[in-house]
C-alpha cells in the first residue's frame, strides 16, 4: 500500500465519509487531512485474501466478524480513519449493514510494503494502540515468511512483540486462532 504525503484541504469526519462512499478510490483521514491509497502488489492482495479466508472459516458462529481492506477503523478521541489490511471485530453493536467503518477492533493486521512500514510501525501502530478494544496488532512482510505480532497486556499496560518466522505455527489469541506461517503465504511466489 502506498501512501501519499500530499495533504489535501480541511474537511470534517462527516465530509469525509461522504467524499469516500462516491470515491473510485480509498482515502484515509487524518485530523481533517485525507490522504490517498494507492493500489497494493499482488503479494499484498493474496496475503489479505488467504487472511479472509481463514479467518471467515475460523470465526463462523462466533459472533466476531473478519473485514478485509475495505473497512475502515475509526478513531473518533483522534479524528483519524484508517484502512487497515484486515480487521476483526466482536463487537455486536458494530453489526449495522450500512455502517462502511468500525470503532471496536479487536484485531488488527497491517500488510507491510516498502512505502508504508514506517508509518504501519510508528505512528498508525501509537494510533491503533489507542483503541480500548484492540487486543493484537500485526505486521505482515510481503517479501519474506515474518509476521511481527504484539498482543496487550493490558495488568501492565504494554504490548508484547512476538516475532514468527518460516516453519512457525502463527497465533492469534484474541480470537483463538492458530495456523501455520506457509498459510498465509499460500501463492505468494516472489519470497
Amino acid at each position: 500500500m502506498i501512501i501519499s504525503r500530499r495533504r489535501a484541504a480541511q474537511f470534517t469526519p462527516e465530509k469525509y465519509l461522504e467524499l469516500e462512499r462516491s470515491s473510485k478510490f480509498k482515502h484515509e483521514y487524518i485530523q481533517g487531512h485525507v490522504l490517498a491509497i494507492a493500489s497494493a502488489t499482488r503479494a499484498h492482495e493474496v496475503i489479505t485474501d488467504n487472511l479472509t479466508a481463514l479467518f471467515v472459516n475460523h470465526l463462523r458462529g462466533t459472533g466476531c466478524i473478519s473485514h478485509s481492506g475495505g473497512m475502515k477503523v475509526y478513531m473518533p478521541e483522534l479524528g483519524v480513519f484508517y484502512y487497515p489490511d484486515q480487521s476483526v471485530t466482536c463487537d455486536e453493536t458494530e453489526g449495522s449493514g450500512d455502517q462502511d467503518f468500525i470503532v471496536y477492533p479487536k484485531l488488527i493486521i497491517e500488510v507491510l510494503s516498502e512505502s508504508s512500514a514506517a508509518f504501519d510501525r510508528g505512528d498508525k501502530f501509537a494510533d491503533y494502540q489507542t483503541i480500548p478494544s484492540l487486543e493484537e496488532y500485526a505486521l505482515i512482510h510481503q517479501r519474506q515468511m515474518v509476521v511481527e505480532r504484539f498482543s496487550r497486556d493490558i495488568e501492565k499496560d504494554v504490548w508484547l512483540p512476538h516475532i514468527h518466522r518460516a516453519k512457525d505455527q502463527v497465533r492469534f489469541k484474541c480470537i483463538g486462532f492458530t495456523c501455520p506461517i506457509e498459510s498465509l503465504y499460500e501463492n505468494v511466489n516472489s519470497l
